[in-house]
């Protein structure tokens, strides 16, 4: 039964059907109720199936797999990294820096102690000048509170002026990752020694690629990259490597460490923690140290 519009159905006859569902309606439409309703439906898939087509300005899934990892080239859904701040001027520390010393105070420093507080961390002895901290010599050396393993670090150091002593007593000093892998500190101004132990050698191993040394008194910035090493129980899982930046200039590509820093023997690993104090160096010579920062480095592919 076809009705007219707005005509409504007959009752069901008494009697019949008891029970019985009611008579379906056919409600008749003009043609131009049709193609409205017909236009509005085609739009509607018409946005659905925009909706679903990926935005080539974030990436594609139909691309292929990168070799060994879960996500296509250029995947949509791969972790975007943290936003970090930079610097107002080169050499001042990003918004994600622990700032190891700003020219104020060594709270973040101790020392161990001797004599009576042998086996104990004590506050720092070293002298606080104006915006920098100097050697106090044979007083011991500088280890941070805190421990760090791969990381980012940016250190700023002047060698004394006039200069005394020659070689390795001359300006000596060290930057020593996990208190055990050593960027040599020297006074490197026409000053001449063994390779290996010059400024910024890793010290007994590797002498660096250049020598862009400064004058004595002059302010020296290093900036390393560190990758500390694992261990699978008592071996050696992955070596540790380090890039160095020596005044801007590059000393040290990703180099491979030998092992723990030693004097006159072949340096070797021994297993310890993934991270562990960074130390400077008292070699008893009055090397001034400022603006030292320090970030933790992530791995790949962690959501910011």
């Amino acid at each position: 039964m076809i009705l007219a519009a707005g005509e409504e159905p007959p009752p069901a006859p008494a009697g019949c059907f008891a029970d019985a569902i009611r008579i379906i309606l056919m409600v008749a439409m003009t043609r131009t109720d049709f193609l409205k309703l017909s236009a509005a439906a085609a739009l509607s898939t018409a946005a659905t199936a925009q909706n679903q087509q990926p935005n080539p300005d974030l990436g594609f899934t139909d691309t292929p797999m990168l070799p060994g990892m879960p996500w296509h080239v250029h995947d949509p859904a791969r972790p975007h990294p943290k936003v970090v701040v930079p610097a107002n001027v080169p050499g001042a520390p990003p918004s994600d820096a622990i700032v190891l010393f700003d020219g104020t105070d060594l709270s973040h420093w101790v020392q161990r102690g001797r004599g009576a507080n042998t086996g104990k961390m004590v506050d720092p002895v070293w002298k606080l000048g104006p915006g920098y901290f100097e050697v106090a010599g044979n007083s011991g050396d500088l280890l941070t509170r805190e421990k760090f393993g791969d990381c980012q670090l940016h250190v700023e150091w002047a060698s004394p002026a006039p200069p005394h002593g020659n070689s390795q007593a001359r300006g000596n000093s060290g930057v020593i990752l996990m208190s055990r892998y050593e960027i040599q500190v020297l006074d490197a101004w026409e000053n001449p020694t063994y390779a290996d132990g010059q400024t910024a050698a890793i010290y007994g191993q590797w002498p660096p690629l250049a020598n862009p040394a400064r004058k004595p008194g002059e302010w020296n910035t290093y900036d390393i990259v560190f990758e500390a090493p694992r261990f699978a129980g008592d071996q050696v899982a992955k070596p540790a490597f380090v890039t160095v930046f020596y005044n801007g200039v590059v000393v040290h590509n990703h180099k491979e460490i030998i092992g723990a820093m030693v004097y006159r023997q072949v340096a070797h690993y021994t297993p310890h923690a993934s991270e562990e104090p960074l130390l400077l160096q008292d070699h008893h010579d009055p090397v001034r140290y400022r603006n030292i920062w320090i970030r933790r480095l992530g791995s790949y592919d962690q959501a910011g």
